[in-house]
Formats: C-alpha cells, structure tokens, sequence
C-alpha cells in the first residue's frame, strides 16, 4: 500500500480552508479540479460549478491533504463526519482486497470502478461507521 491520508468535505468553502492551508504549510496544490470541469456536471447547479470538486496539497514528504466541496445538491453536509481515509493502492488488486474487506458488513456508496480521471476507485463506510475511498493510479503506459 502506497499511502493512507485524510480526505476533507466542506459546505462550500473548500478553496478558503485549502488556501489557509497552504499559507500554514507552504507548497502547491496538485490536483485541483473545478465541478464545471467534470464531463456530464449537467446536475450541478450553476451557482455551484465554480466549487471544488477536488483538490490536494502535498505536506511534507509523503503526506497528501485532499477535499471537496460538498454540494448542497448531493445531500447535507453533518460537521464531525465531513471526512474519509483515503486508501492508495499499490495495484488494482490491492485495491479491490481492501474495498471488499473494509465493506464487509458495511455499505458501499460507490462501488469500485475505473473513473472518468483514469483511476481505479470507490468509497465506502465499514461496519464501524468510518468512510473510507480506495483509490488505484494505473501507470502512466496503460
């Protein structure tokens, strides 16, 4: 397994907290994708499109912040459990052994699949009530 790091949801303000972030931390965002860039983003609102589908800033060494804006259109957003653990796996198998352990007795809220942005992923919540996403980056000569 490559890297478990923590994955952010906020109420709209993802841009505001990631550029504090930055000021705190230093570095650059990778990443950053706007919802108005996501083939059939036809669901969004139009007040909406500008918001942060998802972004990532690098700390330190091998540690990766990431977030979204968590659309008012895709449901409320509860403080307190506004986050997942982001799984990176080392190989599209790695990454389907743990999706179907960590889901065992939990419920899938994204089955685990290849994606328009090219990666193997999906996200769940375990039987313990955690959110978990499993993501696999197939090699740049696939």
């Amino acid at each position: 397994m490559k890297a478990i790091n923590p994955y952010l949801n906020f109420p709209g303000n993802t841009e505001e907290a990631f550029n504090f972030y930055k000021s705190v931390f230093g570095g650059e965002f990778v990443g950053l994708t706007r919802f108005k860039d996501v083939p059939d983003e036809g669901n969004v609102k139009p007040h909406e499109k500008e918001k942060l589908m998802h972004v990532s800033l690098p700390i330190g060494k091998n540690n990766v912040l990431m977030a979204t804006d968590a659309l008012e259109s895709m449901g409320q957003l509860t403080l307190g459990t506004n986050f997942h653990l982001s799984v990176t796996a080392d190989s599209k198998e790695e990454a389907a052994k743990i999706f179907n352990g960590l889901s065992k007795d939990g419920k899938v809220s994204m089955p685990l699949a290849d994606t328009f942005w090219g990666d193997y992923f999906g996200m769940l919540t375990d039987k313990f009530g955690i959110q978990w996403m499993v993501n696999y980056t197939y090699p740049k000569d696939k």
